[in-house]
């Protein structure tokens, strides 16, 4: 997606005493002046982000830059304040920055209508920042922003929100633990059979339509399915079942070709006709094929009746009316509430409400939505190959593509539709928020980047909100790096190269890990994120350059031994002129050679005697986080893999229980996010 800069200038040099004279009182002239003319990157500009910024301008830090790729939403106004009715659909960050330049005009506020991810926003960049502060509300971006930080040195102050509960965590790189220190909770799975073939409830049919069918048509290629399958059978799943699923991917992968091929040459009548062909194979041919698996409906009371779609279109359901249901065939009770009888009725309750986002589609209502959300998200996708589409709940096309296909779907197996504003809930995993408590965690932000900037780390705490306790607002000092971390405890080695088209894998691999690192007597594997590119079983790549290997300015390779007894490597590629016509210079005053892994030895065996006194203590409420520094293990030498932290599940995807464990690249997982609260993580 194309970003929009946009900046503000202070008048003069100088800020005007008498408008920051109470804070300077206040902090005191040498703390005032480390605030004003710090420079602070600000991530994300919805309910913390607002909030923030405003506590920012009003405090008198001078320089800040704000990224967002999001654009206003009806639903955002009750809580992100800096933003108004006249706003909506336009760029959240561009309308925060306009919105805090009014409170104060001498801030000079950069704003960035883009994806924190993209290649320009690497460590280079995040290098020319004395603090980051984040205001996200998704874990992939958290933890993109916290190794950026790791890798670039630079302090990041995290934050969260969930309902009533929040926190801060201040974060200095090799001093403090980082945001992956600790693990994070693991949303509920299913297994892949009932995600894909027996669905019973509407999250089923949700988490189908939003982590399969939208990224087989829409999405980045997954190179993993086939392991995926394999490790379902042997994990004891129906055999004939996947036999079947993989027959459906195959045919699936023709259609997406097929449809992007039509959408790049503008053609919309073609463009219907692969949508219609995408229509019968998902509600009809893949409907039959399982029907005809009879063994597994032996023990289901409901079989699913197939859509045909040029029926459907007008109305009009497989058998024969819109109203029609299978003879003996009760609605299917789904998790939130009764189910609605026959749910293959296309014609909402009369008294449905009215509003597009809370009205019960009927089956002609969600053909037609099919068929203009499908063009849609296809032109789109054939705009750019190279930037495949992710759900997104607060892109229009998306989420009407996922309430449509899950409602078709929900109507094949007689479940309860859903409507458009509860799809949006359950596929984003909404918790409400709290304005209240997106103020206060903006102001305890502010309180520790004030600490931050004058140097006194001894006084920042990690601050949780946690409702319910006697105590609302708790902090404690940060925690001590884990020492078993696969972000922080990496050794990261900055590089410039001459040319990506020039330099070839195997000259970063020589010139870093064997040179310079003394790595020249392991058996190294070379990955782009979960992407292997090389090993010693496969070497193919090494003699292609950065270019064809799909690398680019600030992009990041790891590379780590065959059996990962040392510290990862993570390479970090910019692109410069280098002295004396070098190929490739390392940037880094002094590079850290890997070490051993750290693992925690096996608990010795319980040396406590009779006489040891016992005191019983009221169990604290606070996270597992405050009890983590305590004891340090022995060290050894691992010799065993270990997952990293780029490769968990986000609570973005929807995770099937068919993942294998073999390599980094094989851990892809579908994740479900929305079957109730408890599997949220932290929310803005």
């Amino acid at each position: 997606m194309a970003s929009i800069a946009s900046s503000s200038t202070q008048n003069g040099t100088a800020a005007q005493p008498a408008r920051y004279a109470l804070a300077e009182a206040i902090l005191g002239k040498e703390a005032f002046l480390q605030t004003n003319t710090a420079k602070i990157l600000v991530v994300g500009a919805g309910g913390i982000g607002c909030e923030l910024l405003k506590n920012l301008v009003l405090t008198g830090f001078g320089n800040i830059e704000i990224i967002d790729l999001d654009t206003i939403d009806l639903s955002n106004l009750n809580r992100q304040f800096l933003f108004q009715k006249q706003h909506i659909k336009k760029p959240k960050s561009i309308v925060a920055k306009q919105t805090a330049s009014s409170f104060n005009p001498l801030v000079n506020i950069v704003a960035h209508h883009a994806n924190i991810k993209e290649p320009r926003f690497g460590v280079s960049y995040f290098q020319g920042f004395d603090l980051v502060l984040n205001a996200l509300d998704n874990l992939d971006a958290r933890r993109w922003v916290n190794k950026m930080c790791v890798a670039s040195g630079v302090p990041l102050l995290e934050s969260g929100t969930t309902g009533f509960r929040g926190q801060v965590q201040p974060i200095r790189p090799g001093l403090t633990e980082c945001y992956d220190c600790q693990p994070k909770e693991t949303p509920k799975t299913f297994p892949v059979c009932t995600i894909r073939s027996t669905p019973s409830t509407p999250i089923h049919c949700i988490v189908w339509a939003k982590s399969w069918l939208f990224t087989q048509l829409f999405g980045a290629d997954d190179e993993t399915e086939e392991d995926e399958l394999d490790k379902a059978v042997a994990d004891g799943e129906d055999a004939q079942e996947i036999d079947s699923l993989r027959k459906e991917a195959r045919e699936m992968r023709d259609i997406r070709a097929a449809l992007v091929e039509a959408a790049k040459q503008g053609d919309q009548q073609r463009v219907r006709s692969v949508v219609e062909r995408i229509f019968n194979k998902v509600y009809k041919n893949d409907i039959e094929r399982l029907l005809g698996m009879e063994e597994m409906w032996t023990h289901r009371p409901v079989k699913p009746v197939p859509l045909v779609f040029q029926d459907a279109v007008n109305g009009v359901s497989a058998a024969g009316s819109e109203n029609a249901q299978p003879e003996g065939a009760p609605a299917i009770q789904a998790d939130a509430g009764p189910s609605a009888d026959a749910a293959t009725k296309s014609q909402p309750p009369q008294n449905a409400s009215t509003l597009k986002d809370q009205r019960t589609l009927s089956l002609q209502d969600n053909v037609e939505l099919f068929l203009s959300s499908t063009s849609a998200l296809a032109v789109r996708a054939a705009a750019d190959l190279s930037n495949p589409l992710s759900f997104d709940k607060d892109d229009d096309d998306a989420l009407d593509f996922v309430t449509c296909t899950s409602n078709l779907r929900s109507i094949v197996y007689h479940i309860d539709r859903k409507t458009r504003f509860q799809v949006k809930q359950m596929a984003g995993n909404i918790i409400p928020a709290i304005a209240s408590t997106n103020a206060i965690i903006a102001g305890m932000l502010v309180l520790q980047a004030l600490h931050i900037l004058s140097g006194k780390w001894d006084k920042t705490r990690f601050i949780t909100l946690t409702r319910g306790s006697d105590r609302y607002i708790s902090g404690f000092p940060p925690a001590q790096p884990n020492p078993k971390c696969g972000v922080c405890q990496d050794v990261y080695i900055p590089i410039e190269v001459s040319s990506l088209t020039e330099v070839t894998l195997a000259d970063v691999v020589d010139r870093v890990a064997k040179e310079a690192l003394g790595m020249d007597e392991e058996d190294l594997v070379v990955y782009d994120g979960a992407r292997i590119l090389a090993d010693p079983d496969f070497e193919d790549n090494l003699e292609k350059s950065l270019t064809e290997m799909g690398l680019q300015q600030g992009s990041i390779l790891t590379i780590t031994d065959e059996d990962q007894r040392l510290q990862a490597v993570n390479v970090v590629i910019s692109v410069g002129g280098t002295e004396s016509g070098e190929k490739i210079k390392i940037a880094a005053k002094d590079v850290k050679k890997p070490q051993p892994r750290y693992v925690e030895s096996k608990a010795d065996e319980d040396d406590s005697d009779d006489d040891d006194i016992v005191a019983e203590v009221a169990e604290a409420d606070v996270p597992a986080k405050a009890t983590a520094a305590a004891s340090v293990a022995s060290k050894t030498v691992a010799g065993t893999k270990r997952s990293r932290p780029d490769e968990e599940g986000s609570p973005d995807q929807t995770t099937l229980q068919s993942s294998s464990a073999v390599t980094p690249d094989k851990k892809q997982k579908l994740q479900q996010d929305g079957a109730n609260a408890d599997s949220a993580i932290v929310f803005d």
